[in-house]
């Protein structure tokens, strides 16, 4: 089979038999308060009774049914089991009801289920409310046959998803063949629409066939243009190796130069150039990538070479410089600030007049000073924050109101006055607590 004459369902996979769409779960069924059906055990007697000889009767519509016998202990103890036992068949449909709701369960297992219950609610042998539980099952039952159709609708719904997925895929490739350039990008997602393709199941044959000739035919398409298009990128292939000729001799002849700037700049615009030319074959691309790389590295070498003789100059410096910075790494901002400021400032003048060091040290070097320059500043800077009379003037307003308030609260007990003392003792305590949150505050800038 190939791709241009079958589809990847026709291998009897399509149609009904290869449907992917399952008969899911219905969706959660919205309904009417459904009606309750009492818990039997909490109050037995309401629905059955035990007779002097131990049979146990349950209350119905048309009168009393016997549901067993008790032998085994006080008849209310018998009433009880019976009842458990409508309890249990009672937590069975509401267990259904739940799922159902919920959309959680089948509704055909529920339906199967409930029509069970109903058949045997006739002569089941349990204590309780039975009448409330027949229309708790009919509810069961709604519930059931509501959920059978939401999933044949949600099944429907599926299919038609499906056919329009595939509509959409085709229609895609068809853009792609008869638009797209990309032709890399685009094979690519031909080739993903094709997998795509072959995951969505349950469009009916005829329907399939006919979007799988039609995406097997832009496919066909597309590969005609990409063929086309690479038969012309030969061509202009040709005329980028001649002109790379050309920029390969132009470097090799500037290796030797020493106008270093200028130099290095018609290396980036060749580079340029070389770009702009586009491919050439493979192989001829390759070697004469290799002939231009290998003259711009020997260039730039040189360069480098140069550029190190010169930085060799400046080791003197970068000794200077680390002479300075264990200098001013002595410099304590914690004693006196503005002896700090003026010795960092003298540093700073000499660092200037060492002049350059080497390209490698810049950062190292200036990095450090620039730390010692912000401990400084820090310090500076915290200095200025401690004095800020403001907030100075908040922790004086705060001690002031604690002592205020200790004075009240000894004073009212030398008076006698427990409660005032109180009062007053919790008040400073909290102004002690506002005190130290201002005084942590001010030590902390």
């Amino acid at each position: 089979m190939t791709e241009h004459e079958t589809t990847p369902e026709a291998t009897g996979d399509s149609g009904a038999g290869a449907v992917v769409v399952e008969e899911t779960r219905a969706a959660a069924v919205p309904v009417t308060a459904p009606p309750q059906v009492p818990v039997a055990s909490d109050h037995p007697d309401r629905w059955g009774r035990v007779d002097e000889d131990g049979t146990v009767y349950v209350k119905t519509a048309d009168g009393e049914r016997v549901v067993g016998s008790w032998q085994a202990g006080e008849p209310a103890e018998g009433l009880a089991h019976f009842a458990r036992r409508f309890d249990d068949i009672r937590t069975e449909v509401e267990l259904l009801v739940t799922r159902l709701t919920s959309g959680a369960g089948d509704p055909k297992h529920a339906m199967t289920s409930a029509k069970h219950v109903q058949e045997s609610l006739a002569e089941a042998a349990v204590v309780g409310d039975l009448a409330a539980l027949a229309a708790r099952v009919e509810h069961v039952l709604a519930l059931a046959e509501q959920g059978v159709e939401a999933a044949k609708a949600a099944k429907d719904e599926a299919r038609a998803a499906a056919g329009a997925r595939k509509l959409q895929l085709v229609e895609e490739a068809e853009a792609l063949a008869e638009e797209s350039t990309q032709w890399k990008a685009s094979g690519d997602r031909l080739r993903q629409i094709l997998e795509e393709w072959k995951t969505i199941r349950g469009v009916d044959r005829k329907t399939d066939e006919q979007l799988w000739r039609r995406f097997s035919k832009a496919r066909d398409a597309f590969n005609r243009r990409r063929g086309s298009h690479f038969a012309d990128l030969d061509r202009q292939r040709g005329v980028a190796k001649n002109r790379k000729q050309e920029l390969v001799e132009e470097a090799e002849k500037l290796v030797e130069s020493d106008d270093w700037g200028p130099t290095a700049g018609r290396y980036k615009d060749l580079m340029v150039e070389w770009k702009a030319a586009g491919r050439a074959p493979k192989e001829a691309d390759d070697a004469l990538w290799q002939r231009f790389r290998a003259a711009q590295d020997a260039f730039f070498a040189r360069r480098s070479e140069v550029f190190s003789e010169r930085d060799a100059e400046f080791a003197t410096n970068a000794k200077l410089k680390e002479e300075l910075l264990a200098e001013a790494e002595r410099i304590d901002p914690s004693g006196d600030l503005e002896t700090a400021r003026q010795q960092l400032y003298k540093i700073q003048e000499r660092w200037d007049a060492i002049g350059k060091v080497p390209r490698e040290r810049i950062r190292d070097l200036e990095g450090k000073l620039r730390a010692i320059e912000e401990r400084v500043r820090g310090a500076v800077d915290a200095q200025w924050r401690r004095s800020d009379p403001e907030a100075e003037a908040r922790v004086a307003q705060f001690r002031e109101r604690v002592e205020q308030f200790e004075a009240q609260a000894e004073k009212a007990r030398s008076a006698g006055d427990k409660r005032r003392a109180e009062q007053a003792e919790a008040q400073a305590k909290q102004w002690r607590e506002w005190l130290a949150a201002a005084e942590q505050a001010v030590a902390s800038r």
